[in-house]
């Protein structure tokens, strides 16, 4: 299994955009809520306005030059970690990579993009628990630790 890696352009907008739809089904289907109310051509508008403002970047993984996961990232700043953070927004691994490493060699990537743009820590929040109790342990088997809270929302648009 040959597995690349490459750092999202601008003409990856619509295969980020499936993947992030994919995720959020799956997030809806498993808690039996609807969470999200994407659309794929709004959602590649967004993440191409996202990208060429240098707002967003994802990575993306590929088998065989298919898209088989992907995490998007943006940046902010804090100073609980004195200075940047890397936040990963959406992580998503198709179904039949999972348990391949896949996932694991997608985080290191993430590991070595936040390194080179200086990121104090990474941060993520998880999908709800317990149906996502994988995903936890998944993430911490990485190295990544629980920090508390859950992650909140208000809407305005």
């Amino acid at each position: 299994m040959n597995i690349q890696f490459k750092e999202a352009t601008i003409d990856d907008c619509e295969v980020i955009a499936a993947m992030v739809l994919e995720l959020t089904h799956e997030i809806s289907m498993l808690t039996k809520t609807q969470h999200f109310a994407l659309k794929l051509n709004d959602t590649i508008e967004h993440c191409s306005a996202l990208i060429s403002e240098g707002h967003y970047a994802a990575i993306i993984a590929l088998c065989d030059e298919q898209p088989i996961a992907i995490a998007t990232l943006t940046e902010t700043y804090a100073l609980y970690v004195g200075g940047k953070i890397g936040v990963i927004q959406e992580f998503y691994v198709t179904p039949s990579f999972r348990a391949s490493g896949t996932g694991t060699r997608l985080l290191e990537q993430v590991k070595s993009y936040g390194r080179k743009h200086c990121w104090a820590s990474i941060e993520l929040c998880t999908p709800p628990l317990p149906e996502f109790e994988r995903s936890l342990n998944f993430y911490q088997k990485n190295g990544l630790m629980p920090v508390g809270g859950r992650k909140m929302r208000q809407n305005f648009c």
